[in-house]
């Protein structure tokens, strides 16, 4: 397979340079460089390059499965709640949407996995999505991460304009939900609000257990399943 492949996709909570052929075909790479046969973001993702579902361990995405997270920011404490569905299709990719509400306000950022394992983001409802004037999906989460591989995690100009990097394989996180080592993390920065960071702590088989960012800390509470 050939081609080129959150605050903002966690912002609800909280995205590779030459050749998976069908993901994309042209596109600018991004720096910082370093994973491997793929270009990021891609213009023109073809969908036989892409499968039902995403399951990266890093990122898993059941329809049902739902999380809690406890948030401290300059409004105080409050609830995330982040749950996933089925998903439109967008730019002829079938997707998985992740639903996260905030204090009332709700955001659906759209998903899918391509056959080799990496999880793209596809857009957000409202905001813009791929294929659309200009937007380019991302990386939202490789299949096999590494130290030092940077990517865009989606691209549409004065929209959505981040970076993530990978910065550690062996983090460790002690948070509301318990304690987890041999965590991926990564940090996501943006074009848009320079000299602003945020580090993102992913638990295998969990995804993101903790999240911060100058004025704002976000820890997972609880996992679970929806209501039958």
């Amino acid at each position: 397979m050939d081609s080129r492949g959150v605050h903002r996709a966690l912002a609800a909570l909280v995205v590779l340079p030459l050749a998976l052929g069908g993901c994309g075909s042209a596109g600018v790479s991004s720096p910082p460089a370093g994973v491997d046969e793929l270009v990021v973001p891609t213009p023109s993702p073809d969908p036989d390059d892409f499968v039902a579902g995403v399951d990266n361990p890093w990122l898993p995405l059941r329809p049902g499965r739902t999380w809690t997270y406890q948030v401290v920011d300059v409004d105080g404490e409050h609830p995330i709640t982040v749950s996933v569905a089925g998903g439109p299709e967008v730019a002829g990719v079938e997707t998985t949407a992740r639903v996260s509400t905030e204090q009332g306000r709700r955001t659906t950022d759209w998903f899918a996995q391509d056959t080799a394992g990496n999880v793209w983001w596809f857009g957000r409802a409202g905001e813009w999505q791929a294929g659309s004037d200009g937007a380019e999906a991302g990386l939202a989460m490789p299949d096999q991460p590494r130290v030092g591989d940077g990517y865009r995690t989606a691209y549409r100009s004065g929209v959505v304009e981040d970076l993530a990097t990978v910065i550690a394989l062996d983090g460790t996180a002690t948070v509301p939900a318990g304690s987890y080592d041999d965590l991926l993390v990564t940090r996501e920065t943006s074009e848009l609000e320079p000299g602003g960071s945020r580090e993102l702590s992913w638990a295998r088989g969990v995804g993101l257990v903790k999240a911060d960012s100058f004025g704002r800390v976000v820890r997972l509470m609880e996992t679970g399943e929806d209501p039958p």
